[in-house]
């Protein structure tokens, strides 16, 4: 298995694009790798954009986001309120939002929902992201789910048990809402984090899963 550090290699401040349908969303799927990415750099700018969240939800987001982000040197946080399930017939509505966040922000790296998630906001989130951020670094982070999308990641980042940890607990305490959702527990979260260290050989069993559909090395 060929072992780059892509996202540990940047002589400058390392900017990254957190998109997320809903408000558990990029906890869920990269949580762990922003942990990650706060703890072993000191200049590490984040931008956290949620897209359908409002009122219990909402507050939720807000207060996950910072729970992530306490080690970053700069984060900005923006909560959107996109009526959750109907992003593909609204979907002019969100484009133009993407169209405004491209004149903020530049990043060096992108984590967006997988393309072929199941989820109709996840998809329409992804294409968008693609069609607004042409030349830029995508990682797709994965959403376990009833439907039973889970693909097979070509990128991995490896995680120490701590990061797993504190993912996973920070994701059960905020939540309150989904607690009674019967995938939202502990041992699913753990679990695809263990699978996907497995399928890497992660020194510390964890590991979060990606998908990479370009990237130019040299």
């Amino acid at each position: 298995m060929l072992k780059l550090d892509v996202l540990n290699n940047y002589k400058k401040q390392l900017s990254v694009l957190c998109l997320g349908a809903h408000s558990d969303d990029v906890e869920i799927g990269c949580g762990g790798t922003v942990l990650k990415l706060l703890t072993e750099s000191t200049e590490v700018i984040v931008h956290w954009v949620v897209l359908g969240a409002s009122g219990p939800r909402g507050e939720e987001a807000q207060e996950s986001a910072k729970r992530f982000l306490a080690g970053a040197q700069h984060a900005t946080i923006m909560v959107k309120g996109f009526r959750d399930s109907f992003f593909p017939y609204i979907g002019g509505e969100i484009k133009e939002f993407f169209e405004e966040l491209k004149q903020t922000v530049s990043p060096d790296v992108i984590f967006t929902h997988y393309r072929h998630d199941l989820h109709q906001d996840h998809r329409l989130v992804s294409e968008l992201t693609w069609n607004t951020f042409r030349d830029h670094f995508v990682l797709e982070y994965e959403i376990i789910k009833y439907d039973g999308d889970l693909g097979v990641p070509n990128l991995f980042v490896h995680l120490t048990g701590e990061h797993a940890r504190v993912k996973v607990r920070n994701i059960l305490d905020v939540f309150k809402t989904q607690g009674n959702r019967s995938w939202f527990t502990e041992n699913a979260f753990t679990s695809i984090m263990r699978i996907r260290g497995l399928e890497s050989n992660a020194p510390e069993e964890y590991a979060e899963g990606f998908y990479c559909r370009k990237i130019v090395i040299g």
